[in-house]
C-alpha cells in the first residue's frame, strides 16, 4: 500500500498543479500542516456535503481547529482525476483510523465542491484483505467511458433493479476480489452476504445512483439507499475492471445522520 506521491518538476517549480495533485496536497496538509494548499479551496464558493461540518472554507477552518494534540493524518492511497471532478481513497486518523473516500469538484483550478463518506478502520475481511490494500496503478485510460458505463450499469441493474441474473455479466466469476470488511472473495462471497442479510432480516438496498466518476480501470460509485435494520445510507463503491468486468472492489457504507443534525443544508448527495 503506498502513498500517491505528487511528482513536481525540479527544473520548473512553478509548473500548475494538476486538479488531483492539489487535492492530495490539501490532504497531504493535515500531516505536513502546510497552509499553502488552504488557497486552493475558493473561499467565497466552497460547498461542503459533509454533514458533520459547517459551509465553505470556515467550517474547514473549525474542523482543524479541534483536532487533537497530535493532529490529524491522512495517507492517500489513491487518486484519480475526472473531468472537473478528483476523487481520492484515504487512511484517515481523523477522530481515529478511519477509510475514506473523497470528492473534489474544481471551478478555475480551486475547490468549490467537497463530498465524502467515512467509515471506521476494521479487521481484514474473511479472505484476509483490508479496505485499503490491493492494486493502485492506472491503467487503460482509453477505456475510461467504458467502464464508467458498466459500472453504472451494474449499480441500477443488479443493486437498483435486483436483476441479479445479470451479476456475472458485470462482476468476473473467476476473478473477484473483495475489501469489504464482512464479504469474502469471489461470486460466493457476494452471494454468502445476500443470503446472511436476508435469513437475519437484514437490508442492504440501493435506491438512487447519484455520481459515476472514473479514470481508467477505476469507477467510483455514489448512491444512497438503506442498510442494516433500515438506516438511510450512503454507499461509495470503488470497482477496478479489467476486459470489461469487475474484478476488484472498496467500499465505504455510512449512515446519514438525521437532518437535526446536520450542520449544513447542502445534503450528503
Amino acid at each position: 500500500m503506498g502513498r500517491y506521491q505528487i511528482i513536481s518538476s525540479l527544473n520548473n517549480t512553478t509548473m500548475e498543479l494538476s486538479k488531483k495533485d492539489k487535492a492530495v496536497a490539501l490532504l497531504n496538509s493535515f500531516n505536513t500542516g502546510d497552509q499553502t494548499p488552504i488557497s486552493y479551496i475558493n473561499p467565497n464558493e466552497y460547498v461542503q456535503h459533509n454533514l458533520s461540518v459547517a459551509d465553505g472554507l470556515q467550517g474547514f477552518g473549525e474542523v482543524m481547529q479541534h483536532a487533537p494534540p497530535q493532529g490529524f493524518k491522512a495517507n492517500v492511497v489513491r487518486a484519480f482525476e475526472d473531468g472537473d471532478y478528483v476523487f481520492t481513497h484515504t487512511e484517515y486518523d481523523f477522530f481515529g483510523p478511519k477509510a475514506g473516500f473523497d470528492v473534489f469538484r474544481f471551478e478555475d483550478g480551486q475547490i468549490v465542491e467537497h463530498w465524502d463518506n467515512l467509515l471506521e478502520v476494521q479487521k481484514p475481511n474473511p479472505s484476509g484483505r483490508t479496505q485499503f490494500d490491493g492494486a493502485t496503478e492506472i491503467t487503460d485510460l482509453d477505456k475510461t467511458e467504458a467502464n464508467k458505463t458498466i459500472a453504472r450499469e451494474f449499480i441500477e441493474k443488479v443493486l437498483l433493479n435486483h436483476e441479479m441474473d445479470k451479476v456475472a455479466t458485470y462482476i468476473n466469476p473467476t476473478n473477484y476480489v473483495q475489501h469489504n470488511p464482512a464479504v469474502a472473495d469471489g461470486l460466493e462471497g457476494f452471494g454468502a452476504a445476500m443470503k446472511y442479510f436476508a435469513e437475519n432480516g437484514l437490508v442492504m438496498e440501493y435506491t438512487k445512483l447519484h455520481k459515476v466518476l472514473g479514470q481508467g480501470n477505476f469507477v467510483l460509485t455514489l448512491s444512497e439507499g438503506k442498510f442494516g435494520k433500515g438506516e438511510l445510507t450512503a454507499f461509495y463503491d470503488l470497482f477496478r475492471l479489467e476486459d470489461g468486468q469487475i474484478v476488484e472492489h472498496w467500499d465505504v457504507i455510512a449512515p446519514i445522520p438525521p437532518k437535526a443534525e446536520w450542520k449544513n443544508e447542502n445534503g450528503k448527495f
